[in-house]
C-alpha cells in the first residue's frame, strides 16, 4: 500500500512538473516589457582613430572586429586583444581605450562576440560562455597571424564579464605576455549573492522562468525569448542593479540591442574563473571598483591572493560603471598603459 501511494505521488509529480514545463515553453506569454536605452551626453570622442575592419571564423560562424596599429609600425608591435562585457560591442566605447594603447605604441585587436554587434551568429543576443571562450581563442591566434604583430607579445584586456575570459583565455594559453582584467566577473556565485539581495526572491523566480522558457524553446528549435540585459531597479532584466541601466546608457553606440536569450540565467552562476587563477603564469593587472555593485570585489581580492606577485592590484573608490568614463577612466586607463609598458 505504502509502495502504491509513493508511486501515484510520484506520477502525480511528473505529470504536474510536465504541464508547468509546458505551460512555461510554449503557451504563457510571460512578455518582458521593452527597456530602450536612453543615451546620454558623454565625453567628447575626439577624432576617430584609424582601424581596419578584419573578420575570422569560429566553428563556421564569422566574427568581426576592429584592428587599430600605431603610425610608427615599422616593426611587429606587441598587441592587446579586447572584447567587451555582458551584452557589450565594440561599439560601447571600446575605441576610447584602443585610442590610448595606439598612442602608447601597441596594436589592438577589438572584437564582438559571435552572435552580438557586427558578427555573426543565430539566434541573435545569444550570450553562451563556452562559445565566447572559444571567440577569445580564436581572435588571440588571428591577432598572433598578423604581420603587424609581435606573436610572442600579445596581452589581453577584459572588462566585467570579460574580465573573468581573459582570465581563463591566458590560463589555457600559456604564451599570452599579460592580463588587464577591469572590475572583474571571477566568481559568478559570489555576484549572484548580490543579484538575489538585488531582485529578491519574486524577481529571481521571474528570471528562472523566463530563462527555463527560453532553455526549452531552444531545445524544440523555436524561436529564442529573450529579456532586457539591463533595466532599471525592479524590472525583469538580467542587470537590475543601481546604475546599471545608466552605465550602459552612457556608453552604448546608436542601435544597441538591450536584449539577451534569457537561458544563460540557468547557467552563469556556475561559471567561476577564480578556479582557472592558479593556472595562469603571466602577470595580471586586476582592477576593482570598491563600490561595486554588480561584481565581487572579494573575489578579485582572492584571485589576487591566488596569483600572488604575479597579480597586480589597484583600487579606485567608485561604482562599477564609473570607470568606463570621465576622470576614473582616465585613470584606469594610465594604469593599464604603464602595465602594458612595463609587461610588453
Amino acid at each position: 500500500m505504502i509502495v502504491q501511494s509513493l508511486l501515484i505521488a510520484g506520477v502525480v509529480v511528473v505529470v504536474a512538473i510536465v504541464i508547468y514545463l509546458v505551460l512555461i515553453g510554449f503557451i504563457l506569454e510571460l512578455s518582458v516589457p521593452a527597456q530602450p536605452l536612453e543615451r546620454h551626453a558623454t565625453d567628447d570622442p575626439g577624432r576617430p582613430v584609424p582601424r581596419r575592419n578584419v573578420e575570422f571564423e569560429v566553428d563556421g560562424t564569422s566574427v568581426h572586429g576592429w584592428f587599430f596599429v600605431p603610425e610608427d609600425a615599422s616593426a611587429p608591435r606587441p598587441c592587446v586583444v579586447m572584447a567587451h562585457g555582458f551584452g557589450g560591442t565594440m561599439g560601447c566605447n571600446l575605441e576610447d581605450y584602443a585610442r590610448r594603447f595606439r598612442e602608447a605604441g601597441f596594436a589592438v585587436l577589438a572584437f564582438d562576440y559571435r552572435y552580438f554587434g557586427e558578427s555573426g551568429g543565430e539566434p541573435r543576443q545569444l550570450y553562451w560562455i563556452p562559445y565566447q571562450l572559444a571567440d577569445w581563442k580564436a581572435a588571440v591566434a588571428y591577432a598572433r597571424d598578423l604581420p603587424e604583430v609581435a606573436p610572442d607579445r600579445v596581452a589581453l584586456w577584459g572588462s566585467s564579464a570579460s574580465g573573468g575570459h581573459v582570465l581563463v583565455t591566458a590560463a589555457s594559453d600559456a604564451r599570452i605576455a599579460c592580463v588587464s582584467a577591469q572590475c572583474p566577473s571571477l566568481d559568478a556565485r559570489d555576484d549572484a549573492r548580490g543579484l538575489r539581495g538585488q531582485v529578491g526572491p519574486v524577481g529571481l523566480l521571474r528570471l528562472v522562468m523566463h530563462a527555463q522558457r527560453d532553455m526549452l524553446r531552444s531545445r524544440f528549435g523555436l524561436s529564442p525569448h529573450r529579456i532586457p540585459i539591463v533595466g532599471p531597479p525592479g524590472s525583469v532584466a538580467m542587470l537590475a542593479a543601481p546604475g546599471a541601466y545608466e552605465g550602459y546608457s552612457a556608453i552604448a553606440p546608436e542601435g544597441f540591442v538591450n536584449e539577451v536569450c534569457a537561458r544563460i540565467v540557468l547557467r552563469a552562476s556556475a561559471y567561476r574563473p577564480i578556479e582557472r587563477a592558479k593556472e595562469v603564469r603571466c602577470p595580471v593587472l586586476i582592477q576593482v571598483c570598491d563600490r561595486d555593485a554588480l561584481v565581487s570585489p572579494r573575489s578579485a581580492e582572492q584571485t589576487a591572493e591566488i596569483l600572488g606577485d604575479r597579480a597586480e592590484l589597484v583600487r579606485y573608490p567608485i561604482g562599477h560603471f564609473d570607470i568606463y568614463r570621465g576622470a576614473p577612466f582616465e585613470t584606469a586607463v594610465r594604469d593599464q598603459i604603464a602595465f602594458f609598458e612595463k609587461h610588453l
